[in-house]
């Protein structure tokens, strides 16, 4: 188990921890540190000078959703609990 106590196996666990409030805080402040840098790199001076289109837009709800999913599977790869079977279960 790590820190929170919270691993998964199956999609529905996945969905759990990925869903924790705790595992969203950590991830929810990466997206927001993390986008918002890039995002002022990448599109701020378009949308400030007035020339942003729609597909700048959907760059810039891109550039926010990136850190989020690249966390996210972080959290998820660290927290991953394998299910072992026994020798048993495997020939009979």
């Amino acid at each position: 188990m790590n820190e929170s106590g919270s691993t998964w196996s199956t999609p529905r666990e996945l969905l759990s921890v990925a869903f924790s409030r705790r595992q969203l805080k950590r991830t929810v402040s990466v997206m927001l540190i993390v986008g918002t840098a890039f995002f002022a790199m990448n599109q701020l001076g378009v949308i400030l000078a007035g020339r942003a289109t729609v597909l700048v837009w959907v760059k810039a709800v891109l550039t926010y959703l990136t850190p989020f999913c690249v966390s996210n599977f972080g959290l998820l790869s660290a927290t991953r609990r394998t299910v072992h079977r026994s020798r048993s279960t495997q020939t009979g």
